[in-house]
């Protein structure tokens, strides 16, 4: 055999362990599945390879977010006015109240298509890279690093939907921007691709380093609840790990709405924005958290559904 030949077929465990090891739902679980598999020369690109797994994590995923979305909207739009205002939350909800019903649901197109996408990826990514990472390095702990942080960087893709439903939130713009396609068209025709993308370093630290909390929180529960996991408790968990994961994180999507209120000029450093809004609030770190109680009210609710909607359809779906 050649030396190319040599270099591509490697000792890795079977690929078929990738599918059949992760039903069980836990890490652990699927590390000894993957141990336990006999060894045999396979080519490098069939661990690499899409499978029918790999599709199934994906639609897990989505499935949990469709209806979460539509429930947390409207507790969303209040988080955003107060993060862009500095206003209470009460003051926040009047003025929704008498923007009335057709405005509450303004820009829900975007989140809807970002967030039944994103979880796709985020479940989908993760776990798929997680398995593979294992694969070829026997290292736990660096196989969930990488694969949240891979999967946090996939998610980014779909940061114009972010993006867009952030102006279209923004009461400054309602005259301006129609709908999201519009909102769309003027950022390319005028400002290009790149202006889409506003933001995208706290995305990207936020993605990456709460995926990896979520994720680890998420197994360690599992390995707690051991045989005891219902839809109650996994929809406790994944409230409570959810809720915590986006309180930590709070400050990036702060930096990250008001880098992309802007339109047009040059892109703000990471830095020099958090100076701005550090300054403009007097100078109070604790005030960079203006809101979170109900983000972590929506968040609690959206994750613990998540969650629960997920385990369950893993249940049917990996039979």
């Amino acid at each position: 055999m050649s030396l190319q030949g040599n270099f591509e077929f490697l000792i890795f465990p079977s690929v078929a362990a990738i599918s059949n090891s992760s039903s069980s739902g836990a890490s652990k679980d699927s590390e000894k599945d993957v141990n336990a598999t006999a060894q045999e020369k396979i080519p490098l690109s069939s661990i690499m390879k899409i499978t029918s797994h790999d599709a199934r994590e994906f639609a897990c995923g989505w499935g949990a977010a469709v209806i979460n979305v539509t429930v947390t909207y409207p507790i969303n739009k209040i988080i955003f006015r107060q993060i862009l205002e500095g206003v209470p939350a009460g003051a926040a909800a009047k003025q929704l109240s008498e923007e009335g019903v057709r405005l509450l649901y303004r820009g829900i197109l975007p989140p809807l298509c970002q967030k039944t996408l994103s979880l796709s990826i985020m479940f989908g990514v993760y776990e798929g890279s997680r398995k593979r990472i294992y694969l070829l390095t026997k290292n736990a702990g660096l196989s969930k690093f990488l694969a949240a942080n891979i999967a946090g960087t996939a998610e980014a893709i779909l940061m114009p939907l972010e993006r867009v439903q952030t102006l279209l939130q923004d009461w400054r713009y309602h005259e301006k921007f129609r709908n999201t396609s519009h909102a769309f068209r003027h950022l390319l025709r005028h400002h290009g691709i790149p202006e889409c993308y506003r933001g995208l370093f706290p995305i990207l630290v936020r993605n990456g380093l709460s995926n990896l909390m979520f994720f680890s929180l998420r197994d360690h529960s599992k390995t707690l609840m051991a045989g005891r996991d219902t839809l109650f408790t996994n929809f406790v968990c994944g409230a409570l790990i959810g809720g915590l994961t986006s309180t930590v994180f709070y400050p990036m999507n702060v930096i990250k709405i008001h880098m992309q209120t802007k339109v047009g000029g040059d892109f703000e450093k990471f830095w020099g924005v958090v100076k701005e809004i550090y300054v403009s609030r007097d100078k109070s770190i604790a005030h960079f958290y203006k809101g979170v109680h109900l983000n972590y009210m929506r968040s609690f609710i959206s994750w613990g559904v998540i969650n629960a909607a997920y385990d369950f359809l893993k249940k049917i779906i990996f039979v």
